[in-house]
């Protein structure tokens, strides 16, 4: 293969965190509180890395990715997640979960069918969707900003978010 990556595409554009430092806060603030509301760190990031890929966010995929192996999780859970629904290794909460981040991420899809909301009920209570939402929300708002500012990929370190680092959370 002969092609070079083009580094011009990814230049960063702007610091948002430098620039905005209040509504950095603020997302912080939301990072704090889904690490504080119950739902396992292994499903959070789990989540945040399915919907980052559903975004298509480099840097989001490269940071959940690292931190999901950092705690433990599988390769092969890995590279199956953007075909969870036909592979075997994720439990009926996980698939729950998922099924909502992917509904609540392609919300213009139809809006969050019942039958979805059906599903993620026989596993989390008012409570735990509700995080679960939170979730989904909070990664979707990372990824926004990550791909608008042109966040390069590849130089996060695993636990790097959980420090508060200047990057992102």
């Amino acid at each position: 293969m002969t092609d070079k990556p083009r580094s011009h595409a990814h230049a960063r554009r702007f610091d948002y965190a430098r620039a905005a430092p209040a509504g950095y806060r603020a997302m912080l603030g939301l990072e704090s509180f889904l690490h504080d509301c119950g739902l396992e760190v292994a499903l959070i990031h789990l989540i945040k890395l399915r919907v980052s890929q559903i975004n298509g966010c480099a840097f989001c995929i490269d940071m959940h990715w690292k931190d999901l192996r950092a705690i433990g999780e599988t390769e092969q859970r890995l590279y199956a997640l953007d075909a969870w629904r036909e592979s075997p290794f994720y439990t009926d909460r996980e698939r729950a979960a998922l099924l909502w981040a992917e509904a609540v991420t392609r919300v213009t899809d139809g809006h969050v069918p019942d039958e979805v909301y059906d599903q993620v009920r026989t596993e989390f209570d008012d409570q735990g969707v509700a995080n679960l939402t939170f979730a989904v929300a909070t990664i979707n708002a990372w990824n926004r900003l990550a791909i608008a500012s042109r966040t390069p990929p590849g130089t996060y370190q695993a636990g790097q978010a959980a420090k508060k680092s200047p990057e992102h959370a």
